[in-house]
């Protein structure tokens, strides 16, 4: 899959990924920056990966967990700083939620600040049905 938006290529392509982009952003991520390098790279290989890329250098990113069948779970969802405000991230979601493959699918995902950029992709906020079990190494004695 390829999109182009103004001067910018957003793919599907994993061989485009440039690893040590999504490593730094993720490190200083509210919601990532505890994440082993191992486990980031491990997520990268087994997600469905999507890069916004600008004259070759990747500026965004974000990755779709799935069975294929029922359910998405859309995270690790970013854009440069550098290259905000310019609506490169809605375009980034707006693809990824129109893609066929998920047409049918419930999709989740998480955040504490993007609600209404969400939102205006069909996404509803559900605090009183959803839980989450944190993994072993980050839950509080």
């Amino acid at each position: 899959m390829e999109v182009y938006y103004k001067d910018y290529l957003i793919t599907d392509d994993k061989e485009k990924i440039d690893k040590q982009v999504v490593l730094d952003f993720l490190a200083q991520s509210y919601w990532a920056n505890k994440r082993p390098t191992e486990r980031i790279l491990k997520s990268i290989d087994h997600s469905n990966g999507y890069g916004v890329y600008h004259q070759g250098k990747q500026i965004a990113y974000a990755r779709v967990v799935t069975d294929g069948a029922t359910v998405y779970y859309l995270c690790d969802v970013f854009v440069l700083k550098e290259y905000q405000g310019q609506g490169i991230g809605k375009k980034l979601i707006e693809t990824i939620t129109n893609l066929k493959e998920y047409e049918w699918m419930t999709g989740i995902l998480g955040t504490k600040d993007a609600h209404g950029l969400y939102e205006q992709y069909g996404f509803e906020r559900d605090q009183e049905r959803f839980m989450r079990r944190m993994p072993q190494g980050r839950r509080e004695s």
